[in-house]
């Protein structure tokens, strides 16, 4: 299977926030920038992989500051890495005053997804190889990031496992 670029996953989004959008403040609900950050980082990992995908963890989505009623909503992800069958996604989001032209990072997440062959088990996805600054970053790190995720999913399981009655 031949590697690709960074570059042929990286996907952009960019929507209005309208009032049905928004919470009492008038800031877009967290749930809504959550599943928007969930359908950018699914085509970023099919436009990778060429195959179904499913979201396998989603790491924090730091909120850094409110997008408000009336600004763009702008997302950014692509492929920082993967490994034999799945894929890390990382999604920036900013916010963009359309009057003034001012943008503002307002969060980031790194998701992982799996990729699925046609009998809907996992499947083996292509290489990925960094070409910028930026990209070479998130690869390099990439490592500790799936050591902590794997780590707090055996950690989940643990609690999971022992809060079930006994048998």
């Amino acid at each position: 299977m031949d590697a690709k670029p960074v570059s042929a996953s990286r996907t952009t989004m960019s929507d209005l926030v309208l009032p049905p959008d928004t919470n009492n403040h008038g800031t877009i609900f967290g749930g809504r920038v959550m599943a928007y950050v969930d359908k950018l980082a699914s085509i970023t990992a099919m436009r990778h992989a060429r195959m179904p995908v499913v979201t396998a963890s989603s790491d924090s989505l730091d909120f850094l500051a409110p997008i408000r009623v009336g600004e763009a909503i702008i997302l950014e992800a692509f492929v920082t890495c993967t490994y034999k069958t799945s894929m890390e996604i990382f999604c920036k989001i900013e916010s963009e005053n359309l009057l003034t032209g001012e943008r503002r990072l307002t969060g980031a997440s790194y998701l992982t997804f799996v990729g699925l062959g046609p009998d809907g088990k996992p499947a083996p996805v292509p290489p990925v190889y960094p070409e910028t600054d930026e990209e070479k970053r998130h690869y390099e790190t990439a490592p500790e990031r799936r050591a902590h995720r794997i780590e707090r999913r055996l950690a989940k399981r643990e609690v999971l496992e022992a809060s079930q009655p006994a048998r």
